[in-house]
């Protein structure tokens, strides 16, 4: 009996030592966290923003509340990374802390690739993301993105069809390059209608066809031009097998 309670006790004792050490360890911690907290050696000292300047980058550090009273210890960085990509010219963000005084701020700035046609011209980016509304002031020297309803400019993967065309054409030279093109016009399914500036007509196509139909547009043009006949087109129709269909305006 008594080897029973012995054991017993040892066993309460052994428990005992443990959650006091667990508590110390617990407390410890909470002791150095704090000191951290207050610690000169960890103050918010240097702000490095890597991705963007000027206005942008003191605009994300007025986001974030960035000042030298706060310790680099205390920064929410889950929280930070989340109001800093509301920022409307900012598409992500990475921050780093790097010990003992910096952060590192990585942002990806927001590219316009085209304007979105809705109530109000929206930029979009090279992703198919509308990421703003243009202002009255903002640069608007990019193609247009229309569509035969309205829904289909709320659908990512039409807008990513857009996004596709412009990056084909961004290799291209001459008639047929980005800089020639003004406007997308996407349509339910997957054909779309492109314009280009020098013609003053329709060229429809599938996406999925577009890279291969360029050599084929590029010939039909030259053909067209030598025979006077190219200011009098109406349409390209490249979605054939066997090549395109030219539509030309009456008289």
């Amino acid at each position: 009996m008594f080897g029973v309670i012995s054991r017993i006790g040892f066993g309460f004792t052994k428990i005992f030592c443990i959650v006091l050490a667990v508590a110390l360890i617990s407390f410890s911690f909470i002791s150095i966290y704090h000191y951290l907290l207050i610690s000169p050696y960890m103050k918010l000292k240097e702000v490095k923003v890597i991705g963007v300047d000027g206005k942008i980058r003191r605009e994300l550090i007025n986001i974030g509340g960035l000042n030298t009273e706060l310790s680099l210890v205390s920064l929410n960085l889950k929280e930070l990374k989340q109001k800093m990509e509301k920022h409307p010219w900012v598409r992500s963000v990475k921050l780093e802390r790097r010990f003992p005084h910096s952060l590192i701020i990585r942002a990806e700035k927001q590219i316009p690739s085209a304007l979105v046609v809705k109530d109000e011209f929206h930029y979009m980016n090279r992703y198919g993301e509308i990421f703003k509304e243009v202002k009255e002031t903002e640069n608007i020297d990019f193609p247009i993105i229309t569509a035969s309803s309205p829904e289909i400019l709320e659908n990512r993967e039409q807008l990513l069809k857009a996004a596709r065309v412009i990056k084909i054409l961004e290799s291209e030279k001459g008639l047929w390059s980005l800089s020639e093109l003004s406007e997308i016009h996407l349509k339910r399914h997957s054909g779309i209608s492109i314009y280009f500036s020098h013609l003053a007509a329709e060229v429809k196509v599938m996406v999925e066809d577009l890279d291969d139909k360029l050599d084929g547009l590029n010939r039909m043009a030259e053909h067209l031009s030598r025979t006077g006949r190219i200011h009098q087109v109406d349409r390209i129709d490249l979605n054939h097998v066997d090549g395109a269909v030219v539509s030309f305006r009456k008289g």
